[in-house]
């Protein structure tokens, strides 16, 4: 592993004064992810102070640490850590020469960022950094900045928001080449008056587009002319994405395949086929927006596509598995890290096409607002279409749905993760395939690692 940072190095990033010369190789703020080598910056938050943890960062192998109070140990003495933080990020971003693409969207960020990671490094092996997990906010963005070595040749960058003015902040810092919105959703419908404040939003993105920057939106949305027009600003070039006549990157013809789809795309004016790997309509809008972004840092598309044959399903985001049940298996789709109306819509969609008895275990979607009982009551008909035989519903916000689903579909609403997992167990039978997705909140990850999916 090469040096990612010296103390000095960091002490001119930061404005702090080094205890002396140390050199890491990595960058945490939590103590719990800390290994040999790292720097562990000890942010101070409204409940927690990193200066606690500082011992037990050392102790599990850090090289040194930023930190705002004098310390036993190898650091750097700041005034405040989470602005030198930010610092260290945007000296990583100034040293760098590489490709940067910001990736943000109400749905897919995650995939989007993790599929064109694996395309770009199918270009550029060993060279081509990325947000982990979905390290995406305001700590998030310049943790993940600040992890990205100076020789790296491409960048993929997620970043989300729950308020606006938040995502016109990380883009700045970020100064992406080139900046994607995957789709606009309701999402945090809590904090917007609606859709369109949402996507004026998700379009702040294009703010942060260094000069000659592209910009790549959504053809199909209903909010496409109003991204567009967030971009003209910001961009030299915009490009979209979409099935619709007249989008740039465009899906022309697709076919399901076992286990995934058969796609024929045109970017610009030359035709690319593959089999994508990730079922669902949703993942083709996905890989149209991935193709869009390796055309535009000039990568090679027929890598590309071999990427998209090969990528593998993410924990939490589509991650498939047989599990053990009864003296068969059955098939559990994990979807548990996250959902909104869109993506839940999406992945019963997927479950459609599955064979077996359907199973959803569905939990309640947060942050939706007043609305929140209509967002729910809304999911009924995907779930019937998906012919779900049998619902197992988490959250008290499911009680609309679990009502609208009455004498059409078996339905058991629980209140918690730990209830779902006592019911299920007794439903589930070989051959079934399952399909877990709610809302973060709901720890319906826990179902998951119970079944053996993680």
């Amino acid at each position: 592993m090469s040096v990612l940072w010296t103390a000095d190095a960091i002490a001119a990033a930061t404005g702090g004064t080094a205890s002396g010369d140390f050199a890491a190789y990595g960058v945490a703020f939590d103590s719990r992810e800390v290994g040999r080598g790292d720097l562990f910056v000890a942010l101070k938050g409204e409940s927690s102070d990193g200066h606690r943890f500082v011992r037990q960062a050392f102790a599990q192998g850090a090289a040194g640490a930023i930190v705002s109070e004098p310390v036993d140990g190898p650091h750097v003495l700041v005034p405040g850590t989470t602005a030198a933080l930010d610092a260290l990020a945007r000296a990583a971003r100034g040293r760098t020469g590489a490709r940067v693409i910001g990736v943000t969207g109400s749905v897919g960020k995650t995939g989007t960022k993790e599929a064109l990671f694996a395309c770009l490094d199918r270009v550029w092996p060993g060279e081509v950094h990325r947000s982990v997990k979905s390290y995406n906010n305001h700590t998030g963005v310049p943790l993940s900045l600040s992890r990205m070595p100076a020789g790296t040749r491409a960048a993929v960058l997620e970043m989300g928001m729950n308020h606006a003015g938040e995502l016109a902040q990380l883009t700045r810092m970020v100064r992406p080449h080139v900046a994607i919105v995957t789709t606009i959703a309701p999402a945090h419908t809590a904090f917007f008056s609606g859709e369109a404040a949402i996507a004026d939003a998700k379009g702040e993105i294009f703010q942060g587009l260094e000069p000659g920057g592209t910009a790549i939106v959504p053809w199909d949305s209903p909010h496409r002319d109003r991204l567009i027009a967030a971009a003209r600003p910001h961009a030299a070039r915009i490009v979209s994405f979409g099935r619709g006549e007249g989008a740039d990157v465009r899906a022309i013809e697709t076919m399901r395949v076992a286990g995934g789809t058969f796609v024929t795309a045109k970017v610009g004016a030359r035709e690319l086929s593959f089999t994508l790997s990730q079922p669902g309509d949703h993942w083709v809008s996905n890989a149209l927006a991935v193709l869009a972004a390796v055309d535009a840092v000039e990568g090679d598309l027929g890598l590309a596509g071999l990427a998209l044959a090969e990528l593998g399903g993410l924990a939490g985001r589509g991650a498939r598995r047989m599990i053990a049940v009864g003296d068969g298996e059955a098939l559990l789709i994990d979807e548990s890290y996250n959902a909104n109306p869109a993506s839940m819509r999406a992945t019963l969609a997927v479950l459609a096409h599955e064979p077996g008895r359907h199973v959803a275990v569905l939990g309640e979607m947060r942050e939706l607002g007043e609305a929140s009982a209509d967002y729910h009551v809304g999911l009924a008909e995907p779930i019937v279409a998906a012919r779900v035989e049998m619902a197992l519903l988490v959250g008290e916000a499911m009680a609309p749905l679990a009502r609208a689903l009455d004498g059409r579909v078996a339905v058991v609403h629980v209140a918690d993760a730990a209830a779902a997992l006592d019911r299920l167990a007794a439903m589930l039978a070989p051959g079934d395939a399952v399909l877990v997705k709610g809302s973060n909140g709901v720890g319906l990850s826990r179902v998951v690692a119970a079944l053996g999916g993680g």
